[in-house]
């Protein structure tokens, strides 16, 4: 697969998630559905971490290792998407052409 096609799968499986949360707005404080897809998230991955691990020894090996990538991973993206609403809300509130 190329970098291309996997961006693309990755914002679509994004997407799929985000229409899902959005879905539960309606019924749970969005605050509540941050939290639960953030944990959705973590118990997701220590799944993947745990199904590349062939052993005990191994899984405990790895914690630190996933621990290091997925919160610096997750650090980066919020910081992205941050960086996106408040170019969003410069939109929002310049003013337009005279």
């Amino acid at each position: 697969m190329t970098d291309e096609a996997t961006e693309l799968e990755f914002r679509k499986v994004a997407d799929a998630f985000i229409d899902v949360a959005n879905e539960q707005i309606g019924s749970a404080p969005k605050e509540n559905v941050g939290m639960a897809l953030l944990f959705a998230a973590s118990r997701f991955n220590a799944f993947v971490v745990a199904s590349h691990c062939k052993t005990l020894e191994r899984y405990e090996a790895d914690q630190e290792k996933a621990i290091e990538f997925f919160t610096g991973e997750y650090l980066r993206m919020l910081k992205e998407n941050l960086e996106d609403y408040r170019r969003a809300f410069e939109e929002a509130i310049s003013p337009g052409p005279n």
